[in-house]
């Protein structure tokens, strides 16, 4: 089980860093991806704030994960956990609010999968040790 969990949060943990890095490199086609326009594709504060602000949420995320996983920290799972249900559960209340869009469905279930993955993880780790 643990052995499991820990393989489950690097890949996890790696697909954030790789959406991270995206948004590092290419803000505005990754913030395209994520349903995100810029009014203007030349913005210094636009490009800015997705290259920070998604930049940082994926990476600090990831490495709570890996780190976390790897260490059996559960601090640092929780921390994670933190992050991605909040995302989740303000998807959800923006789905009810405004609606569903095409593809919805995906990225709720990798992030309610990332956060049971670390809420579980955070139990059950720093006893198998």
């Amino acid at each position: 089980m643990a052995v499991i969990l820990r393989v489950s949060l690097f890949l996890l943990g790696v697909l954030f860093i790789f959406i991270g890095f995206g948004f590092l490199t290419d803000p505005v086609g990754s913030g395209a991806g994520f349903g995100l326009a810029l009014a203007d594709e030349t913005s210094a504060q636009g490009l800015s704030s997705l290259r920070g602000d998604f930049t940082s949420f994926f990476w600090v995320t990831a490495g709570c994960l890996i780190i976390g996983a790897w260490k059996a920290n559960a601090t640092l799972l929780h921390t994670a956990a933190a992050l991605i249900g909040t995302v989740c559960v303000v998807r959800a209340i923006s789905v009810f609010v405004d609606g569903t869009y095409e593809g919805w469905m995906m990225p709720m279930g990798v992030e309610l999968l990332a956060t049971l993955l670390a809420l579980t993880a955070a139990r059950v780790l720093p006893e198998s040790q």
